[in-house]
């Protein structure tokens, strides 16, 4: 039944179309948007920047997206890369930004989105903070890492989000930890046939996050451990060590799951961050939360019920 449910909510979050729909219907656009803002900062720039602040207040850093994927129109691709060099200069020091390669043109051409990456890569060079690409469905993974390749050919700065989930990790890790710029490794949150990915709740893929871990523990190389499954955040802490301030790792969790994460893993000595996204294309997004834990329907449920504008936290 868990499993149903979960295949159900990611492919909901494939329907490109309802990212469109549903916060527009006058039914279901308000409902959808009741759920979304335990999730989702807000709809603009302006929204995050609090939420950003408050953050950095508590002794975490920061990690910024404007949500969006698979924009086919070139213009307006174009157009929200405005928004990630605007946010790039005007988001407090400590915060990274990060984006869908699809968002800024992947989904029509890779040059194109090469282009606009390479924008957001020079405005996040100039106010020194990381900029990292995020992960998308594995059909995309070929063309991420070769527009992320091409990208640390020029800068030092620009990270890349890896799946423990997907088969093809074990081959893509060790020719990153060959380049510059954060691994965010992630379990991974997509619909991916059996073929080319392990399930959520595989042990299978609990053994590969945790190799990966160490992998990139052992190379000192810049990561996030990048999870709000308790057991594994435990392990991956007893892996490390005692945490310091220097360290190379980090573990992060999304807004609105896991603060007690990170205030357990700042206690340990570890630093952390939580990661802020923003934006009205929030739907796709929130379906695959959802489906990362079925049993989060049930919060989805009352959070449904409450006033549209109450406090996300």
């Amino acid at each position: 039944m868990t499993t149903t449910v979960s295949e159900t909510l990611r492919a909901l979050a494939l329907d490109e179309e309802l990212k469109w729909r549903v916060p527009a219907d006058p039914l279901l656009g308000p409902i959808a948007r009741r759920v979304a803002r335990r999730f989702v900062a807000g709809d603009s720039l302006e929204d995050a920047l609090p939420r950003v602040a408050e953050i950095l207040a508590a002794g975490h850093r920061a990690n910024a997206e404007y949500l969006g994927e698979s924009c086919r129109d070139p213009q307006r691709a174009t157009a929200e890369t405005d928004v990630f060099v605007d946010a790039a200069h005007r988001l407090a020091p400590g915060c990274s930004v990060s984006l869908d390669l699809s968002h800024i043109g992947l989904a029509i051409d890779e040059e194109l989105a090469l282009g606009n990456a390479t924008r957001i890569a020079e405005a996040t060079a100039a106010t020194g903070r990381e900029m990292i690409i995020s992960a998308e469905g594995s059909e995309r993974t070929d063309a991420i890492l070769a527009v992320h390749r091409r990208l640390s050919e020029r800068f030092g700065h620009v990270g890349i989000t890896v799946q423990a989930r997907l088969h093809r990790t074990a081959g893509d890790l060790p020719a990153l930890l060959g380049l510059p710029g954060r691994i965010r490794l992630v379990k991974g949150a997509f619909l991916e046939p059996e073929t080319h990915a392990w399930a959520r709740e595989d042990p299978a893929m609990t053994a590969a996050y945790l190799r990966y871990a160490e992998m990139l523990a052992d190379a000192g190389h810049s990561c996030s451990f990048a999870t709000h499954d308790w057991d594994l955040i435990h392990r991956v802490d007893a892996l490390l060590g005692a945490g310091r301030e220097d360290a190379p790792w980090e573990f992060e969790t999304l807004l609105g799951l896991g603060p007690d994460r990170l205030t357990a893993m700042a206690g340990r000595g570890h630093p952390t961050r939580e990661y802020v996204v923003f934006g009205t294309e929030w739907w796709l997004y929130v379906c695959n939360r959802l489906a990362e834990d079925p049993q989060r329907l049930l919060t989805a449920v009352v959070d449904a019920g409450g006033p549209l504008h109450a406090p996300a936290r």
